[in-house]
């Protein structure tokens, strides 16, 4: 089904900035070479504002290209208006001069426009005469271009270049290249903190004397505010309303924060609540594509907060998720070191068959790809097959990346994007100038001329002919389930042992059935009634053919006299206020309402779990029983416990498949045998006799979707809504902070910080907090989901006179340090040696004895001036990037971690923090050293940073007489001078200050 009709390395240490402080004065500083790249970055983002100048940077803000509207919101703009002329002519009269030192110099071209004049001026790849160039996957091409336009032979060396154009012989040996992406996208729950870290380094640099205001992001960031919404109400005209409304009571400190941070930082957009999600955003209105700055051309990238930042690689723009303090380097213009990935070139043929939707084709992919094994690599789609794939098709493949595992999941350019920019507002010259660039520089796939074989590390290949109708679960996004055999997989899971795929039911249980009254009719509900049935996430709602397509489902059921049991929580989350315009127009979201698919809100709902309560009538009739409910979401994430506690089961689906499992009532089902119900006429209705063709489909797209929907949503998206507009934020250029407030709170890192740097800090006479075994990963050392009762963080907020009702979760009080410190090492599976077998998170205060929690503990050892130490195993801060995994153990006082290895992003991040990463040497560990975690330790590194290596030995010493020698982790000369520093954060307020 849905044929398109509308045809259209992860982030590691970072390296220290020369040229930061030379661009940190606008009008003053003496522009180099060396920053000639980063200046070139920068982007005007509003026509009407070209010549605004930021006060963090040398030329203006990006160009809000694909509209032509402005680009912040009003008072934004105001706000980062100036009067710059005279500074522009400076800079533009400095331009010539950089771009002749640059090391390419030579390959700097024109961009002619079709009809006459340029578009500008660009780094031309064919220019650089060399072969290996057309062998290089698209991807990597990105990565080439990016190291050639900011090479200073400092920051990105030639080596880099080189290393990336070597890519056949590089990519297999694990080697590190500097990467700068064009801008940096945040939601609100992982911005937050990286925007009160911006609002503590103003802080800092006013009290070292100097302007505040030099503190403001080099590159474009974006932040969407949607994933604070939750489905508290459902099935009503004014749920959305209600749910907006909830929303901003339960977050307006944080609002209010972030209302602030949208006019006191330049070059800084915050998209308000209830406008979408922030990945459907950056697909329709966000994505460049191609920069042009100034006359100046180059390919978007961007990193973000957030692991599905990879949707926007089905526009052809690099992109991938990276953790907080990763972002907020790159935000102050650091590049990123990432390990050169190896890329997986996946072959597409043929064309799907009638009946499977663009979901089930990803979760395909996804199970595929997790076969094969594709962690830390880029995966590039090609083949004739593309041209059969819309590029919402693109995008929900893209999407999925992290639950395949890939870096990236990448889709180059070619007609059928230029046609989803047209359709999405992108103007006629934007994506005629786009095209052009992209031809010159070889980044243009054009399937209608002979192409050039390309090399990847492996090969997949996939006939979209062999996909099936299917979804996901019940646990784990890559357990594909044909749709054909879901009831003898749902049998088997009720059977199976504990574990993934199953639930360890009794035979003799597995026909129980619980009758309880639902408003007073009878009800009941058995092992998979279905109580959750949400149409959510930007995966598929960014997705015309399979929104059109739910919402046939709903009309044939309706005409047919079928309809959704009442006591299924049933919503419509659309990830744009695009999706509305569209089912409006189609006449067909009135038919999703009679089915209880009414619009709940525009942000991230069910997927992470925030669904809400079910109704007490349902809640009470599953509490207490062994009864296996199961939710149904058109999500990318089903983690046991993560879409609701009540639902232990949870399956990914198509949204027309949401559809047809909300009427079937049940996933216990085989849709070919079974009647989904029985229609007004006394008939068996079957899945068959609702399910629309292709043809249906596409011809009420064709007729649907249209690009001034687009348009006039995002013409207006940054004026917010009468809730946005009505929180009162100071206009300052520092935050006044609140002393009482729970969510937002100055961090200390920066307290007492003087100008100069502080230089190593000795590590003398250290207990050990926690000694840990191998495999221990940042969930279990970040604070992650809700807040238990009787936590530290649980007393904190109580003893402020927050009830329980009100903890909220860690991840809403990411902006307070104070419950994070009390939250890191909290996780209650956390297992501690020092404990002796007891699980949670508990340590022991070794010079007492006392058993205590992690943080009191700490409280003590830092009350009492004490250094400590962490011991670990092997892969020590495995799982995702979480930037509070090393902030935490910072704001406890741990000074080093001593372990068997370090996943790679996480020793950036200790590195980053300023705390000392070593390694025992091969073949020993605690364990083997004899070391028992109740010894002092004391590291002997010198007392200059200039006397210290990367990756030296480092000799350790015990109160006990022990001695043995660690390999110091700070692996570049960069991470010692952040070391040198007290960490990255405090290295660029010491450069800025200086200024």
């Amino acid at each position: 089904m849905y044929r398109r009709a509308t045809s259209g390395v992860r982030s590691a240490s970072t390296r220290l900035s020369s040229s930061l402080t030379k661009i940190a004065s606008t009008e003053t500083s003496s522009v180099s070479a060396s920053s000639a790249p980063l200046l070139l970055n920068q982007t005007n983002r509003s026509k009407s504002f070209s010549s605004a100048l930021r006060s963090f940077r040398v030329c203006s803000a990006s160009t809000r290209w694909s509209h032509g509207v402005s680009w912040g919101s009003p008072a934004s703009l105001r706000a980062q208006s100036r009067n710059s002329a005279p500074v522009m002519e400076k800079f533009e009269r400095k331009y010539a001069t950089i771009a002749s030192e640059h090391a390419y110099k030579d390959i700097l071209t024109s961009l002619p426009k079709p009809g006459g004049g340029e578009y500008g001026n660009y780094y031309s790849l064919p220019a650089l005469n060399d072969p290996r160039v057309d062998k290089l996957p698209f991807s990597v091409r990105i990565l080439l271009e990016s190291a050639i336009r900011n090479c200073d032979n400092y920051q990105v060396t030639k080596d880099d270049v080189e290393k990336i154009l070597d890519w056949e012989n590089t990519s297999t040996k694990q080697v590190e290249i500097a990467f700068k992406p064009a801008r940096v996208i945040l939601q609100d729950f992982t911005g937050v903190p990286v925007l009160v870290d911006l609002a503590s380094m103003r802080d800092a640099v006013k009290n070292l004397g100097s302007d505040p205001s030099k503190i403001n992001p080099l590159v474009p960031v974006d932040l969407v505010v949607d994933h604070s919404i939750q489905v508290d109400f459902a099935r009503s005209e004014d749920a959305a309303q209600k749910n907006l409304e909830l929303e901003f009571k339960r977050n307006k400190e944080r609002f209010t924060f972030l209302k602030w941070g949208s006019t006191a930082f330049q070059n800084m957009l915050v998209v308000p609540p209830g406008s979408g999600i922030v990945h459907q955003v950056n697909l329709e209105y966000l994505g460049r594509v191609v920069f042009n700055s100034n006359g100046f051309l180059y390919p978007d990238s961007v990193v973000g907060t957030d692991s599905h930042t990879t949707m926007i690689d089905g526009l052809g723009v690099a992109g991938w998720g990276v953790g907080g303090i990763e972002a907020e380097a790159a935000m102050l213009g650091q590049p990123m070191s990432m390990v050169l990935p190896g890329v997986v070139g996946f072959k597409l043929d043929g064309k799907l068959k009638e009946g499977v939707t663009a979901t089930d084709l990803v979760l395909t992919v996804t199970q595929i790809l997790r076969k094969h094994g594709v962690v830390g690599k880029f995966v590039e789609f090609y083949g004739e097959g593309m041209s059969e794939l819309s590029l919402a098709d693109r995008a929900t493949i893209a999407n999925m990346s992290p639950e395949y595992g890939a870096t990236m999941g990448f889709f180059p350019v070619d007609h059928v994007t230029l046609e989803y920019l047209k359709l999405t507002g992108r103007s006629d010259e934007t994506v005629s100038m786009i095209e052009s660039y992209l031809r010159a520089n070889n980044m243009f796939v054009d399937y209608n001329e002979p192409q050039q074989e390309r090399a990847y590390t492996s090969y997949l290949q996939l006939d979209l002919g062999h996909v099936e109708p299917c979804i996901s679960g019940p646990k784990r996004p890559h357990d594909r389930v044909p749709l054909k055999d879901m009831k003898a997989d749902w049998h088997a899971c009720l059977d199976n042992p504990v574990g993934f795929k199953g639930f360890a039911v009794p035979k003799e249980k597995q026909e129980e059935v619980v009758k309880f009254s639902y408003n007073g009719q009878p009800a009941e509900i058995k092992h998979g009634s279905v109580v959750i049935a949400a149409i959510t996430s930007c995966t598929n709602t960014s997705n015309p053919s399979v929104m059109i397509g739910a919402a046939l489902v709903a009309k044939k059921a309706s005409d047919l006299g079928l309809e959704v049991k009442p006591w299924v929580k049933t919503s419509l989350a659309p990830g744009s206020r695009v999706v509305e315009k569209y089912l409006d127009r189609s006449g067909l979201r009135e038919y999703l309402t009679k089915q209880g698919f009414e619009i709940v809100g525009y942000g991230c709902t069910t997927c992470i779990g925030n669904s809400g309560n079910l109704d007490p009538e349902v809640a009470s009739a599953i509490e207490g029983t062994d009864i296996i409910p199961a939710a149904v979401l058109s999500g990318n994430r089903n983690f046991e416990g993560r879409v609701h506690p009540q639902t232990r089961a949870n399956y990914l689906a198509s949204p027309p498949l949401v559809v047809a499992y909300a009427l079937a009532g049940t996933v216990d089902i085989d849709f070919e045998k079974e009647p989904i119900g029985t229609g007004r006429d006394g008939k068996s209705v079957y899945l068959r006799d609702v399910w629309p063709s292709n043809e249906e489909v596409a011809q009420v797209v064709q007729y649907s979707v249209l690009p001034s929907m687009f348009k006039s949503s995002y013409e207006t998206i940054t004026e917010g809504n009468p809730l946005w507009n009505e929180l009162s934020a100071p206009s300052s250029t520092l935050y006044s902070w609140d002393p009482n407030s729970t969510y937002i709170h100055e961090p200390p890192y920066f307290k007492n910080m003087t100008a100069n740097p502080p230089g190593p800090r000795q590590v003398k006479d250290a207990y050990c907090l926690l000694n840990f075994g191998d495999s221990v990963t940042t969930d279990h050392i970040s604070p992650a989901g809700n807040i238990q009762k009787t936590s530290p963080a649980a007393k904190f907020l109580m003893d402020r006179g927050v009830i329980p009702e009100d903890f909220n979760s860690y991840g809403s009080r990411r902006g307070n340090d104070e419950v994070m410190a009390r939250g890191t090492f909290a996780n209650i599976r956390i297992v501690n040696k020092l404990l002796k077998g007891e699980v949670g998170p508990k340590t022991v205060h070794i010079p007492t004895g006392e058993k205590l929690s992690v943080f009191d503990a700490a409280s003590k050892y830092k009350t009492a001036e004490q250094d400590t130490i962490i011991l670990a195993g092997a892969e020590y801060g495995s799982g995702s990037s979480r930037d509070w995994a090393a902030k935490g153990p910072l704001l406890l006082g741990v000074k080093a971690v001593i372990a068997k290895s370090f996943e790679r992003i996480h020793r950036s991040n200790l590195a980053g923090m300023g705390i000392i990463p070593l390694c025992f040497k091969a073949g020993e560990d605690a364990e083997t050293l004899g070391l028992t975690g109740h010894e002092r330790y004391t590291v002997h590194l010198p007392t200059k940073v200039s006397d210290i290596r990367p990756g030296q030995d480092v000799t350790v010493t015990t109160d006990s007489g022990k001695s043995f020698v660690c390999t110091l982790r700070f692996d570049t000369e960069v991470e010692l001078a952040y070391y040198d520093h007290g960490g990255i954060l405090p290295y660029v307020i010491r450069s800025l200050s200086a200024k």
